[in-house]
């Protein structure tokens, strides 16, 4: 797909309902797949998917192959509708934003525009937001009037100092009890091992986690030129910088941080993407494609050996 196609975050986020915002992304990206050398792929995600070896050739559907040359298959009932949760950051961390929009207002047109797609497709969406706890939390539900709700719990404005990701991950695993798919949508500016035993065990109750982070083009790149006092937004504490000496401290703690969140990812066989705030929301939706490629990818690969087991015994 061509960058071309996507919409400017910083002209979007001048759309004031977040619906529409939303709804201009879903729509643009949908066009864009139609254009694309990949269409087909998903631009039918309800009724279709990829065919992979080990499926009936008896489900391809070759009309849709006379016109795309590719083989696509209708999917089973069961996969037609999944369970999505959003999981959304609005601590005062995502209140950081060098551009014309915060982190926070970028997450929350992401969570509303994965959410609006969601539910084109049908699948029951459901949503948490959390800050140093948990703020807000809708279930996931595929009925009238589920978007608006969780359109309202992202219209919170953050009363929270901190971050923490433990105790929403633990909410999450306690209350959720069929597999689903979590989408954790924060700038992650936490100490990787407080949340990875969470993460894990989220994993463990064969949850599909994608991980999306969000940074401030400022935060990926320390831009500052001469000296100036900066303030953490989560503790109010106030320091002098020197720029020479801070940008390669920063640099550092920013790898090894990096780092870190990168090997938890690979550990746990998890799907992870990071995003700049100037970088277009379409991508996340791609992600998310790919994500659900790989999983029924996945569960094609498991079918076939499964029976192939049988056979042997």
């Amino acid at each position: 797909m061509e960058l071309g196609l996507y919409a400017d975050p910083a002209t979007l986020m001048r759309i004031k309902n977040l619906q529409l915002r939303a709804k201009h992304v879903v729509d643009g990206f949908q066009s864009g797949l139609h254009r694309s050398p990949l269409h087909g792929f998903s631009v039918e995600f309800s009724e279709y998917r990829p065919y992979v070896p080990g499926d009936d050739p008896r489900g391809i559907d070759w009309r849709l192959f006379a016109r795309s040359d590719r083989f696509y298959i209708k999917k089973f009932e069961d996969e037609t509708n999944r369970r999505c949760h959003l999981v959304v950051d609005q601590s005062r961390s995502m209140e950081f934003g060098s551009l014309s929009y915060t982190k926070l207002e970028y997450a929350r047109t992401l969570a509303a525009t994965l959410a609006y797609y969601l539910t084109m497709q049908r699948d029951a969406v459901g949503m948490l937001t959390f800050e140093a706890d948990v703020t807000g939390m809708g279930p996931a539900r595929f009925r009238h009037g589920q978007l608006r709700r969780l359109l309202m719990l992202l219209d919170q404005t953050p009363t929270g100092v901190a971050t923490d990701l433990t105790k929403p991950l633990s909410r999450l695993s306690e209350i959720i009890r069929h597999r689903g798919l979590m989408i954790i949508i924060s700038d992650f500016l936490v100490p990787v091992e407080t949340f990875e035993q969470q993460l894990a065990h989220l994993v463990a109750r064969r949850h599909e986690v994608l991980l999306i982070r969000l940074l401030d083009p400022q935060e990926i790149a320390f831009t500052l030129k001469q000296p100036t006092v900066v303030r953490d937004l989560e503790t109010g504490r106030e320091m002098y910088i020197d720029p020479v000496t801070a940008s390669r401290k920063y640099q550092e703690k920013f790898n090894e941080h990096a780092g870190k969140l990168n090997a938890l990812v690979g550990r746990l066989g998890i799907s992870a993407t990071t995003l700049s705030t100037q970088q277009p929301l379409e991508l996340a939706l791609w992600e998310l494609l790919q994500v659900h490629d790989r999983r029924q990818t996945r569960g094609r690969a498991t079918s076939a050996g499964r029976t192939s087991n049988r056979g042997i015994g």
